[in-house]
Parts: structure tokens; C-alpha cells; sequence
């Protein structure tokens, strides 16, 4: 994204919010069901066209908007004359986030839904830990940098870093952020940890954690039945932080029979490095329909939990 179609989105952004815009962001599954209902074939609002990304006549938006979303590089063409916008535009807190347009196919979409709104706010509710607040932050696997953007804005002193390895996910973090009108933010490219100097007091995560035949990186979450990632970042996420720092991780854990294999193999990290670490089930059934996919024969569910480490 060049700076001229970074400032058409920004401007775009500030023309929804100044319309009142609001969209909260639903599974797939529930897209399209409420898409494929009688009279929802074409837009009729905003919320329409930048929530459930459906095709719209040219006359449905001012002109203003659509010369913004053309420089932004945000206006496809579609069959019979109709348009379609290439980015979703979704409501969290009193703050508005780009990420891509439903379906997303692409490698480098930028995932945002159900699971970042867990994520931030159990995060959020998890901030009563942190007394005044981190003076250096970061999210890994930011995405749109949902719980960057939220920690910049809550702890204005902090420093705080969104990470990802996808170059489209830090584009639109970037613009997020301005449209939050945040100056504590800064995205950088960085595979985990990899990218990233020095250390921090406030690490949080919500990775893939999906077994992908296709291995998309904003949704395969490695091996280990999807648990690699998730992992890794516990064990490498704890290296990095200072004493008395926190590691606040958001995943998904397939769970065969009783034990959480997940659970068990950061277990002893978690012992030896922590001085206080709680593990909570979030949702119990998320994301049903993955069990049908090859890689989940012997897995009875998939978990949501929240993993919280202060390091001692």
C-alpha cells in the first residue's frame, strides 16, 4: 500500500465513523447464512457494502466515497454493472478496524471476527493485572491489530509494537491506528519473534491455530493438531519478557478425551519460568464444522482458552 492510497483509507475510515457506522463481524457460517436470505442478494446501506461485503449499484454511495475507495485501491467490479468493496470495515469499543472482505481466500488475508472479540475482551478484562500499565508492549500475529490498538489507546505511555509476517496485515494496522488517532504504535514485519529487539512487559497473542490443508498463514496454526504456533509463542514469548512482565495468549486447543495436550506440553515452561500463571476455558465448542476436516479424526472438540503468565 503506497501513502496515497494509505491516506484514501484513512479518509474513508473517517467518513464511515463520521456516519455513525457500526458492524459487528460474525463466523463465516452465520455470513453467509444471512447473505443467502431472500432481498440480502444486493447492498442497501453501509453496512451493507463494508460489513457483509455485498455487491452494490454505483449510485448506493456518495461520490466522494467511491473516488476514496477507488484511490485506496478498495473498488472491484463485479457482474451486471455492480461493485463491491475489497475490505470490511468492523466496529470494536468505539473504534473502527479494516480488514479483508468476506470470503477471505487470499494468503495474505487479515482475519478479524467472533475470536477477536473473545480475545480483546478477556485482554481487557485481564488489564486489572498491570497496575499503571506495560511501558513496552506488543502483539504477535497482529492482524489488524485489534489488542495493539486497544493497549496503545488504553496506556498512552506504552510503546507498543504490533508484529506480523503478513505485509497486507501491517498496511491495514497502520491505517487502523490513525484512524484511531494513536502516535504509541508502531507495526513491524517480524515470523514470531524473529524480527523483534529487545524486551517487553506486556506480550499478547491470538494466532492461527487451525489445521489448514492449504496452510494459509492468517489460519494454519502449524503442527501439533494446530498447537505449534500457539507454543512456540508461550516458550519464546516468555524469554522475552521482563521480570514480572505478562504473556496474555488467546487460542483455540483441540481436545481429545480428557487431557488438553496443548496445555500439557507448556506446562513445565510455564512452571519453571512463571511466578503466577492461570488457564481458563473460555467456549467449551467453537468451530464445529473443522472436525469434519482431515487432521481431526480423533478430536472430540475444539476449545477457545486464555492462557495468562506473569513471568517471575
Amino acid at each position: 500500500m503506497n501513502p496515497s492510497q494509505a491516506n484514501a483509507l484513512l479518509a474513508l475510515g473517517n467518513s464511515l465513523r463520521e456516519a455513525g457506522y457500526r458492524f459487528m463481524t460474525v463466523t463465516p457460517s452465520t455470513h453467509r447464512r444471512i447473505n443467502c436470505r431472500p432481498g440480502n442478494e444486493r447492498a442497501n446501506d453501509l453496512r451493507g457494502v463494508f460489513g457483509w461485503s455485498r455487491p452494490f449499484a454505483p449510485d448506493l454511495l456518495p461520490g466522494a466515497m467511491l473516488d476514496l475507495m477507488r484511490e485506496a485501491g478498495v473498488l472491484e467490479s463485479v457482474d451486471g454493472g455492480l461493485l463491491k468493496a475489497g475490505l470490511r470495515v468492523s466496529s470494536l469499543g468505539g473504534l473502527l478496524f479494516f480488514h479483508s472482505a468476506w470470503p477471505t481466500r487470499e494468503d495474505d488475508a487479515v482475519f478479524f471476527g467472533p475470536d477477536t472479540y473473545r480475545f480483546v475482551g478477556t485482554m481487557e478484562r485481564a488489564f486489572a493485572w498491570l497496575g499503571s500499565g506495560p511501558t513496552r508492549a506488543l502483539e504477535i500475529g497482529c492482524g489488524a491489530a485489534p489488542a495493539a490498538i486497544t493497549i496503545a489507546d488504553r496506556f498512552p505511555h506504552a510503546e507498543v509494537i504490533a508484529a506480523d509476517i503478513n505485509p497486507r496485515a501491517l498496511d491495514l494496522s497502520v491505517v487502523n491506528a490513525r484512524l484511531a488517532m494513536l502516535d504509541n504504535f508502531a507495526a513491524c514485519r517480524s515470523d514470531l519473534f524473529d524480527g523483534l529487539h529487545g524486551d517487553f512487559d506486556l506480550i499478547v497473542a491470538n494466532p492461527p491455530y487451525i489445521l489448514d490443508q492449504d496452510e494459509r498463514p492468517y489460519r494454519h496454526g502449524g503442527g501439533e493438531r494446530g498447537a505449534e504456533i500457539s507454543r512456540r509463542i508461550v516458550e519464546e514469548g516468555l524469554a522475552r519478557l521482563r521480570p514480572g512482565g505478562s504473556l496474555m495468549l488467546y487460542t483455540g486447543v483441540a481436545i481429545s478425551g480428557p487431557d488438553d495436550h496443548f496445555l500439557e506440553s507448556v506446562r513445565p515452561t510455564l512452571e519453571r519460568v512463571c511466578g503466577h500463571w492461570s488457564y481458563d476455558e473460555l467456549d467449551p465448542d467453537i468451530f464445529g464444522g473443522q472436525l469434519g476436516e482431515p487432521g481431526y479424526e480423533d478430536v472430540e472438540r475444539l476449545a477457545a482458552v486464555w492462557l495468562h503468565a506473569v513471568k517471575r
